[in-house]
């Protein structure tokens, strides 16, 4: 009878109006924590939070929110629970009929995913270090999944769970970038890479310093799809150095990490101081890039500007080319692409100036098979302006195309017949020397000194290259160029699919914020029909605005084509048959424009 006595006065207790309970109230932690919620939600808690260790259980101090409905309900659980206790208790069997009746009941501990694989580990004998190492260094898991796991391990933050987390994560990012070198791995893991270099994007924009400080905040910032694992991907795909990569996202890893432990230790509130931190150091390093950039976008400039008499030209010989480093090589086209295309960025260190238009040859290094003599230059159009995609004028980027002949007896690419010199430019890899001539040509140089003059811009594949450097002149960077051009700019660009589609990233940006003033076009032979329902090459596209090309053209504008030599006959068939529409004698007609030097061909 003593129990039911003892229950009895407890329900009298709790029903009189002096029972009570306080606004903040300390309640005993489990040995562990039960609960289906994920580390990180757990840690992002707007309290702050101490998550209990293994063998102590430590008491977590609620805030007095809303204190008086919390007492309310309390109060109504308290009352609800022990009236029906009590109603068990008093209808139950004999206190000794109970024991023998009774069975033991177990307790169902719900664990998450890294609580789980914690305590997997730890049936093999791996300390307690081992583990927390091999949770960070998990994709998608990462070092901001591993710090909750850890202090729900009940080890310290600072001097332990942070530090080990930091290593564990970086341990694999080195032998990636490495990795990522070896094509069979590119091949195997190309979804993988897809879709890292769709998040990874926008990293590639400006100066280095750019790059690593996007890279550092990429990592850092502890969202859905970024990480170390997504940010080594993406500083792969954009040809960073590696040391450059590392550094950055070794920064990006501890800002994570800081920003983790901040919500886990102070909720919120440590949440966004973290990240405020992480804004102001990312954000001084992209600005002083800026700065860095700005200061330089000048000083490469004719007096005046427009003056092409002192174009240079030539100015490394075959005899004794430059040479040049390997900045970074990246692939720029897609998956389903027909080849594979690089954008590869070299430093010349200042030593050999360009302009707009012109060419670089290339010496591949070795000898040829047949004499044993050195490879002859193989010329490839300049795709920079003449400061260079960092804006220091010391670096220079080709566009190339990896040259491949397919067997049709061996149904396979035939290497005794590849492209010596477009295979050797795709494989290099940043710190390799590259042996430079030039730069050569004029004939694709930009007509700047009327600024209101239109230039239309034609291109097969790769020809889209010297059209890199024109929009970047006109409507990237900060140039008199830039500043005093009121034309009209239309590209036009011809490839087999969207896969295939070169800088298009770019040329969106330069749409969108220059809607007046920069036109686009695609010819996508796979995927787009012409007015007869055939495959849209190049001349159809240009075709379909025939009557406003033809106008520009007769009030001064000029016309430039760039490509493999194929392109041309389709081009002039095309030009002539517009001509007999309209009555005109097409070589009038074109004798007309190349005469006033508004006909531009490089074709190859």
């Amino acid at each position: 009878m003593a129990p039911r006595l003892l229950l009895l006065a407890a329900i009298a207790v709790l029903s009189s109006p002096t029972a009570a309970f306080t606004g903040t109230s300390h309640v005993a932690a489990p040995a562990r924590i039960h609960s289906r919620t994920s580390p990180l939600r757990l840690a992002s808690s707007a309290a702050p939070q101490q998550f209990p260790s293994v063998a102590a259980s430590p008491t977590v101090e609620h805030a007095p929110v809303s204190a008086e409905r919390r007492n309310r309900a309390l109060r109504g659980l308290a009352r609800s629970a022990l009236f029906l206790g009590s109603i068990a208790l008093l209808s139950s069997p004999a206190p000794a009929a109970a024991k023998a009746a009774a069975a033991p009941v177990p307790v169902i501990e719900h664990l998450h995913v890294g609580q789980k694989v914690a305590r997997y580990l730890q049936s093999f004998g791996i300390p307690d270090w081992g583990v927390l190492a091999l949770i960070s260094a998990m994709p998608v898991v990462e070092l901001r999944g591993a710090i909750p796991v850890g202090l729900w391990m009940g080890m310290p933050l600072l001097t332990f769970v942070f530090p080990i987390c930091v290593l564990g994560n970086m341990v694999p990012i080195v032998p990636m970038l490495f990795l990522l070198r070896n094509k069979w791995i590119r091949n195997l893991m190309a979804p993988i890479l897809a879709r890292a270099e769709s998040k990874s994007a926008s990293l590639g924009v400006g100066t280095p310093q750019k790059q690593w400080a996007s890279l550092a905040a990429f990592v850092g910032i502890p969202l859905p799809g970024t990480g170390a694992w997504t940010g080594a991907m993406g500083a792969f795909l954009l040809g960073m150095p590696v040391s450059a990569a590392l550094s950055a996202i070794f920064a990006g890893v501890v800002s994570a990490g800081a920003i983790v432990s901040a919500i886990t230790l102070a909720g919120k509130k440590g949440g966004i101081g973290a990240l405020a931190f992480l804004a102001l150091f990312t954000g001084y390093e992209f600005l002083k890039g800026e700065k860095e950039g700005e200061k330089k976008e000048n000083f490469l400039e004719a007096d005046p500007y427009w003056d092409q008499s002192t174009v240079p030209m030539n100015t490394a010989k075959a005899k004794s080319p430059h040479v040049s480093k390997v900045i970074s090589t990246k692939r720029i086209v897609g998956p389903k692409a027909t080849g594979e295309t690089c954008h590869i960025i070299m430093d010349h260190n200042g030593e050999l100036p360009y302009w707009e238009g012109q060419s670089f040859g290339v010496i591949a290094p070795g000898v040829r098979e047949k004499d044993g003599k050195p490879h002859s230059v193989r010329l490839y159009s300049i795709a920079a302006s003449r400061y260079g995609d960092d804006m220091t004028g010391k670096t220079t980027s080709l566009c190339v195309r990896r040259a491949n002949y397919w067997c049709p007896e061996l149904k396979a690419d035939d290497p005794a017949k590849k492209g010596v010199c477009s295979n050797f430019l795709c494989d290099t890899k940043p710190g390799e020397e590259v042996a430079l001539t030039g730069p050569s040509g004029k004939v694709m140089l930009i007509p700047e000194e009327d600024p209101k003059t239109d230039i239309i811009m034609v291109a097969t594949g790769t020809g889209i290259a010297p059209y890199r450097s024109f929009v970047r002149r006109l409507f990237v960077e900060k140039t008199p160029a830039a500043k005093a051009y009121k034309g009209t700019a239309w590209l036009f660009l011809g490839v087999a699919n969207s896969d295939a589609l070169l800088y298009d990233d770019e040329w969106q940006d330069v749409k969108a914020n220059n809607p007046d003033n920069f036109r686009l076009d695609y010819a996508l032979s796979r995927e787009q029909e012409n007015k007869k329902g055939g495959k849209m090459y190049i001349q159809d596209k240009v075709e379909e605005y025939a009557d406003e090309i033809f106008n520009k053209l007769d009030n001064g504008g000029h016309i430039y084509f760039c490509g493999l030599k194929g392109m041309m006959p389709g081009i002039q068939d095309m030009l002539k048959g517009v001509c007999e529409s309209k009555e005109i004698s097409y070589d009038e007609w074109l004798k007309g424009l190349k005469s006033k030097k508004q006909w531009h061909v490089e074709v190859y």
